[in-house]
């Protein structure tokens, strides 16, 4: 497959951003810079995931109201969160890997189909082979495992290690080991799926799209 310049572009954008908001994060928990700032940065994604999740409850009132009652909060816990800086980052990294942990985990419980399952079946159009649904259903569980751990080895660095480590870890490696879990899943499913079953990134992108537009059902498991 072969990149536009626009699409090169865009991924340096977002490379770029990736890695100064790691910085940034990681010099705001070690206390330097602007403590607005570094609570702002802090915050943001978990505003914003709440945000989306009251979004998708579909009831304008509850929204509204949700999304106000959080920026109270946030104005009035603010002096109480500018001077704890680090632990504002730690829920906020604590609290992603948790929040994804139980994305992929609770699509496994029951006689539901695993979140990579459904993915899958959204780019094929919903036929895939049972050698690909044991797939994507063994690949679900591992990326469970995988945000599970993040969340583990970060609660135990935090209360066990110095904060310089904790902010390392959570920081400066959280997209380095998100990206070689992708490699290790790719050459996984190189072995185990043939060429014709194997989806190219543009498939992934469009078939998260797809289930992101769909409206939740009343029973998810």
């Amino acid at each position: 497959m072969t990149l536009r310049p626009a699409q090169l572009l865009r991924g340096l954008a977002v490379a770029v951003f990736l890695v100064a908001w790691a910085l940034l994060a990681h010099f705001g928990s070690a206390g330097e810079g602007s403590a607005d700032m570094s609570v702002l940065l802090g915050v943001s994604p978990i505003m914003a995931a709440v945000g989306l999740l009251l979004w998708r409850t579909r009831h304008p009132l509850l929204a509204g109201g949700g999304n106000l009652a959080m920026l109270g909060a946030i104005v009035w816990l603010w002096p109480t969160l500018r001077q704890n800086v680090a632990l504002v980052f730690f829920i906020q990294h604590l609290g992603t890997n948790l929040a994804l942990a139980t994305l992929f985990g609770r699509s496994l419980l029951g006689g539901g189909e695993a979140l990579i399952t459904q993915l899958a079946k959204a780019v094929h159009h919903g036929e895939i082979s049972e050698r690909k649904r044991r797939y994507t259903r063994h690949a679900t569980l591992a990326w469970t495992l995988f945000f599970l751990g993040n969340a583990l080895v970060s609660a135990m660095l935090w209360l066990f290690a110095p904060q310089s480590a904790w902010s390392v870890f959570a920081n400066l490696l959280s997209m380095p080991l998100l990206a070689g879990m992708f490699v290790a899943e790719h050459v996984w499913r190189s072995v185990a799926l043939p060429p014709d079953e194997r989806p190219s990134i543009a498939d992934v992108v469009r078939a998260y799209r797809l289930h992101g537009k769909q409206t939740p059902p009343a029973n998810p498991s």
